[in-house]
């Protein structure tokens, strides 16, 4: 049985890599710098007395397809590809030289929202909740007020948006960080079946 297992995977991972996109991860134009540990990347951005930082993780970032995620006997890999894109949440830390706040944005890509070629104006991703962190803390407290913005005024909403354009977290970023994500979540998956392989291959 592990025998062919380990086949089935060699198999595998030679056709993700025929499918694979990008070779290096693809850049985040605007400056971003990134660093990536494992499953989580970060993007760093510094502008005039601020720093801005965009974290995500890849795990759980695919959407659920609608039919079968198996593609069908003698279907070929690539027929089933478009769907596997990666569209993860992640959260926008502002942080200014000079206080010892952080203003913490957690935003989403709407589910319904993938096929948005039609309407240019609507934004991609939406802001689903706000709060002020203490900088430099790695634990945010559960005590500090956070904003949901379910129930927010619409025109705070759009200045919380432009507010974030302003620093480069726009649509085209937000495009962006998801050819990034895809690419980064391919590249995982193919060393996953790798140390699968090598694992079932151990004796």
């Amino acid at each position: 049985g592990d025998k062919a297992f380990a086949q089935f995977l060699t198999d595998e991972i030679k056709e993700e890599k025929k499918i694979q996109k990008h070779k290096s991860l693809p850049k985040v134009s605007g400056g971003w710098e990134l660093e990536v540990h494992g499953t989580e990347a970060k993007l760093v951005r510094k502008i005039a007395g601020e720093k801005i930082t965009v974290t995500f993780n890849i795990n759980n970032s695919i959407p659920p397809s609608v039919d079968d995620d198996e593609p069908q006997e003698g279907q070929k890999a690539d027929e089933q590809e478009p769907d596997l894109t990666s569209t993860p949440n992640f959260v926008v830390e502002v942080i200014k030289d000079d206080t010892k706040q952080t203003l913490v944005l957690d935003c989403h890509y709407p589910e319904d929202e993938v096929g948005h070629e039609g309407e240019e104006e609507s934004d991609i991703f939406t802001i689903r909740e706000v709060s002020f962190q203490p900088t430099g803390e790695s634990d945010w407290k559960d005590t500090n007020y956070t904003l949901n913005t379910d129930s927010l005024d619409w025109a705070l909403y759009d200045h919380l948006m432009d507010f974030l354009a302003d620093r480069g977290v726009d649509n085209t970023f937000a495009d962006e960080l998801i050819e990034l994500s895809t690419a980064l979540e391919h590249q995982e998956y193919i060393k996953f079946l790798e140390d699968l392989k090598s694992f079932v291959k151990c004796q």
